[in-house]
């Protein structure tokens, strides 16, 4: 990827157990290049394939920040492999993880203990906070999202520009108050909520008044469940940005966006 520019690649855009399991959408995660500095996002499994398969190859020695939204498997299943590989086997000491506390420490931490004394720093993710990577990249994590385990969408302030990953959450007001920025990227898994579900993710209709109220330059929908899919994500796109009138885009697999 250009290191000149401010890129990002979806390397998978499937979300939820029965899309991945069935890999009916690839479940790599997303990479950014921002202002020189290679961050990845939810290395689900896949990731590592998926990126030697990129064309053109993304090397994962590259890699400046791994970062976790959460401990699920879709989102962090390959995330010790991309860590070995960032490091080189471990053979030096580099790159930065950023992930919640239950995915670092506890009971069944997500991410080994000696693949986390392999990188030059590990911290936790929480709300209100903010990380540095680099000089010219900044990261918020506003708030914790109503999900199942600790889960944290991402704000990244790059100069001038400002890019908001609304991850795997329940519709809330904060979320509207917190990423309010000119391009939002969002997990919806589900076309609409089944009668009297709990689930904690987002559908088509709270993603549709995520855009309406924000009304960004952009908005990328993402991280789709069997019900997305058999609803065909790029017709929701393109009905969302008639409805809206702010251009909506479905990712797929290996997608480029400039930004």
């Amino acid at each position: 990827m250009d290191s000149h520019k401010n890129t990002i690649k979806f390397l998978g855009t499937g979300g939820a157990r029965f899309v991945v399991s069935r890999q009916l959408r690839h479940s790599g995660g997303i990479w950014c290049c921002f202002n020189g500095k290679n961050i990845l996002i939810d290395p689900g499994p896949g990731t590592l394939l998926r990126c030697l398969a990129s064309r053109p190859r993304l090397n994962p020695e590259s890699l400046d920040t791994i970062i976790l939204t959460h401990r699920h498997l879709d989102h962090s299943c390959d995330a010790n492999i991309m860590i070995e590989a960032m490091t080189g086997g471990r053979v030096r000491k580099k790159g930065i993880i950023l992930a919640p506390s239950d995915a670092l420490s506890g009971h069944e931490p997500v991410v080994f203990g000696y693949l986390q004394e392999a990188v030059e720093k590990v911290e936790m993710l929480r709300a209100g906070s903010t990380y540095t990577i680099g000089e010219e990249v900044k990261l918020i994590t506003p708030l914790r999202h109503r999900h199942s385990v600790e889960t944290y969408g991402l704000k990244f302030i790059l100069g001038e520009k400002e890019v908001s990953f609304i991850a795997d959450t329940a519709f809330c007001h904060d979320i509207v108050e917190q990423y309010d920025t000119d391009i939002i990227i969002l997990n919806v898994v589900l076309y609409e909520h089944p009668v009297h579900s709990t689930i904690e993710h987002l559908d088509y209709k709270d993603c549709r008044k995520i855009i309406e109220i924000i009304r960004p330059k952009m908005a990328v929908i993402t991280h789709f469940g069997l019900t997305m899919l058999k609803k065909k994500p790029w017709k929701l796109a393109e009905q969302l940005s008639l409805e809206t009138g702010v251009q909506v885009i479905a990712a797929h697999d290996g997608m480029n966006l400039n930004i």
